[in-house]
């Protein structure tokens, strides 16, 4: 029995585990972040633009009491593409460019020394076509 609650221990706090488990959280906790910006920021902005910043009220009656709601999934919409440009121009645009700049940062060739045989011909080389 100390052997199965053993195996299960390492399991649970094995690496890979516990950081999933952190970045679920982080995951919903930044998900209530976006969240709270689109309902705060955007949705007024879209509200003084088209008069509502629901359209979940836009219905259409069809035959005996059925109701096509489609003005719920047009909001549904458009909280996704708000959500999406939120996520991309604030969070990926500026993580890629940060990256970019640190990888070319971490790509650049060091000088070469100066008492590299090769750098001195090469000198040479440049000298004499100069001179001509």
């Amino acid at each position: 029995m100390n052997r199965i609650f053993k195996e299960f221990r390492d399991f649970a706090m094995r690496g890979n585990l516990v950081e999933l488990a952190i970045a679920f959280v982080m995951g919903v906790a930044f998900a209530s972040l976006v969240t709270s910006f689109i309902e705060t920021m955007i949705n007024p902005v879209l509200g003084a633009i088209f008069g509502q910043p629901s359209f979940s009220s836009l219905t259409i009656d069809l035959w005996s009491n059925a109701t096509l709601r489609y003005g719920a999934f047009l909001t549904a919409i458009i909280n996704f593409a708000a959500i999406a440009a939120t996520v991309f121009f604030f969070i990926v645009k500026p993580y890629n460019i940060w990256q970019a700049k640190r990888q070319v940062e971490e790509e650049a060739p060091p000088p070469p020394p100066e008492d590299d045989e090769t750098l001195v011909v090469l000198r040479q080389i440049r000298d004499a076509l100069a001179g001509d």
